[in-house]
């Protein structure tokens, strides 16, 4: 029997909450009863068809403070139509990978009818996120209540209300026993071992669980760079040959690590099911706004938006302005340079302890101006990649990365430490101050209420909001251009890298547990980011030829022609890019398995559209002699 939407009940009154709503403390009735409307509406009505009831029925709201919060959930078949509305790729039966759809449920491992544990609860709260920002105005010219906040076909209703600040902000709970499961086997015992991947990624979805594998990746790729580079800078070396022998092995050591990464990225990926994910027409992103039309590719309404604006936006707009903000920050960096010189001068001249001290300054002023210059450059930034109007949010992300990169990155050298502390210890002491405020205000209830349940919400509403791993990613970065442009000329590069990385391994587990929880976001690989990196790499090449030319050995080699000397250097970098991209070309992304596995998917897929169209055919075939006998029987 076929299950439809149309078909659910969107009444229940008792659910399990995934998502919390809250809304500002002065929100209208009427807007209230029409965004539950919206919500619980069937979906050819426009509506979410999601459960929906407030935290406090009106007994406990006279007993409490209102806090204007409400709980969001989903049936179960509403979760699994759900699922198949998102694309998700579960393990089947047979050991295959394949897109859910709630026809063939029964052939996917793990699924019974009575099991409830078939979709994580990160997966549960990506469908409610997915079908909440794709709720989008049909004939409404305003939110109600509020004639100021206007609409028009296709905007995105949540977002809306979220810049009218109706909606302060929407959030998926944590669970609190899977989370400290989570905790015993990852962070809480300082030892050296590996993350549990796979279970970081069914609390908090594939986007964060990659960063987190890739994290443990490169500290472990970047071991044999440290104990190289440990006897290299201990004894005193002056052999030429050992400088190119130790380029030679960076120029490999960069190449070979990123390539075996995309084929153990590709492993995970296949394994959680994002690499079989069809992305390329997912919904438009809540942001993403135009004349409401039909998608020509998928037939669904949708905004619609020139390809060629978004073009003029970018080409006309932002790429000049990064390159001013990037001309800027070179240029307050040349002047700290040279206030470290004038106060290196002073310093020397005189001697005195005043101007001791004052070697300080110049590096305290520049910690100062490039914290205030990120804060700035970033909320541009984000200003600019919202008004490009990208319709992906994948889209969106890449090119938001790009920005940041070609300008931030000159900005974020001396930063890390603060960082660190500001991103996951501070969080961490005031969500336990505030931990201890809200237990003894619910202690001190004698309202009969699910104290737990309203515990939890109120503590984790305080708490901060996660923005991602672009900041961690952008550390690693960093140390990866620190590593493969300058442990040439400085080896213990990678040594301290290393090190950092095993406390920046807890510090980031720390953070996740200390912001709210966020949303689960399905990724095939780490984006931009392996662009970002590979594109480091071919410049370490540059970089390490340019280094060892202007090295005193090689000088002493061509002392009276120097242009002989560029040339062989020039020839040096092009035979050393020709064997970079030929490892690049004979190690290939996916192992092999992984490429039959696709590869046969594919010839599957193949096959049963050649049927569905043989079908078709005979269907018609068989119709057209009963049509002619019906005339000549006429």
């Amino acid at each position: 029997m076929k299950v439809t939407l149309s078909a659910l009940d969107t009444s229940e009154s008792s659910f399990t909450p995934l998502v919390v709503i809250e809304l500002a403390q002065d929100v209208k009735e009427e807007t209230k009863e029409w965004l539950k409307n919206r919500i619980i509406a069937k979906k050819k009505d426009g509506g979410a068809q999601l459960l929906f009831r407030p935290l406090l029925n009106k007994y406990e709201q006279e007993t409490l403070e209102n806090q204007n919060l409400y709980l969001v959930g989903a049936s179960k078949i509403r979760m699994l139509l759900g699922a198949e509305a998102v694309g998700l790729v579960k393990e089947c039966n047979d050991n295959t990978m394949r897109a859910f759809t709630y026809r063939t449920r029964q052939n996917f491992k793990g699924f019974d009818d009575n099991n409830d544990d078939f979709l994580t609860m990160a997966e549960c709260q990506f469908i409610i996120k997915h079908e909440l920002e794709n709720l989008r105005a049909k004939g409404e010219k305003m939110i109600p209540g509020y004639p100021q906040a206007k609409l028009y076909p296709g905007k995105s209703l949540l977002r809306r209300l979220l810049t009218s600040g109706i909606v302060i902000q929407v959030f998926p709970l944590h669970d609190s026993e899977a989370l400290k499961k989570l905790e015993d086997t990852w962070y809480t015992r300082f030892a050296l071992k590996y993350q549990p991947i796979d279970s970081i990624r069914g609390y908090f979805g594939e986007t964060i669980a990659l960063y987190f594998g890739f994290l443990e990746y490169f500290t472990f790729a970047l071991i044999p760079m440290a104990v190289i580079g440990l006897p290299y800078y201990l004894f005193v070396w002056e052999d030429y040959d050992k400088y190119v022998i130790f380029a030679s092995f960076n120029l490999i050591w960069s190449t070979v690590i990123l390539e075996v990464w995309k084929r153990g990225c590709a492993n995970m990926t296949y394994r959680w099911g994002t690499l079989l994910m069809k992305r390329k027409f997912e919904e438009p992103r809540p942001g993403f706004h135009g004349v409401l039309g039909i998608n020509s590719i998928t037939g669904k309404e949708e905004p619609l938006y020139p390809s060629y604006k978004r073009q003029l936006r970018i080409y006309l707009v932002s790429l000049p302005f990064v390159c001013l903000c990037l001309y800027f920050s070179l240029y307050v960096m040349m002047i700290y340079f040279d206030m470290e010189v004038w106060a290196l001068g002073l310093h020397e001249n005189s001697g005195s302890e005043w101007t001791s001290v004052l070697l300080y300054v110049p590096s305290i002023i520049y910690a100062i101006v490039i914290e205030i210059m990120n804060r700035l450059y970033r909320y541009a930034a984000e200003f600019l990649t919202s008004w490009e109007n990208h319709r992906l949010e994948s889209a969106y992300q890449n090119h938001l990365i790009l920005k940041v990169l070609v300008s931030l990155a000159t900005l974020l050298i001396t930063s890390q430490i603060l960082n660190q502390i500001m991103e996951s210890f501070l969080p961490y002491w005031l969500q336990r101050k505030h931990g201890v405020r809200v237990k003894r205000k619910v202690q001190a209830l004698k309202a009969d209420i699910d104290a737990t349940l309203y515990e939890q919400v109120i503590l984790e509403k305080e708490m901060g909001t996660y923005l991602g791993t672009f900041d961690d990613y952008l550390e690693l970065f960093l140390q990866f251009g620190y590593v493969s442009l300058f442990s040439c000329v400085y080896p213990l590069a990678a040594a301290f890298a290393v090190l950092n990385n095993f406390t920046e391994v807890n510090s980031d587990a720390l953070k996740c547990r200390v912001f709210k929880r966020p949303f689960s976001e399905p990724s095939a690989n780490i984006g931009v980011w392996q662009l970002a990196f590979e594109t480091m790499s071919v410049i370490s090449v540059v970089t390490n030829c340019a280094l060892i030319g202007m090295s005193p050995q090689v000088n002493a080699v061509f002392p009276e022609s120097k242009a002989d000397l560029i040339l062989i250097v020039v020839a040096v970098e092009h035979a050393l890019l020709a064997l970079k991209f030929i490892l690049a070309f004979a190690i290939p992304d996916k192992p092999r398995h992984i490429q039959m596995k696709l590869a046969r998917l594919e010839f599957e897929s193949l096959e049963a559209l050649k049927q569905q169209q043989m079908k078709l055919v005979t269907e018609n075939l068989k119709e057209e002699p009963t049509e002619s006998g019906k005339e000549k029987a006429t």
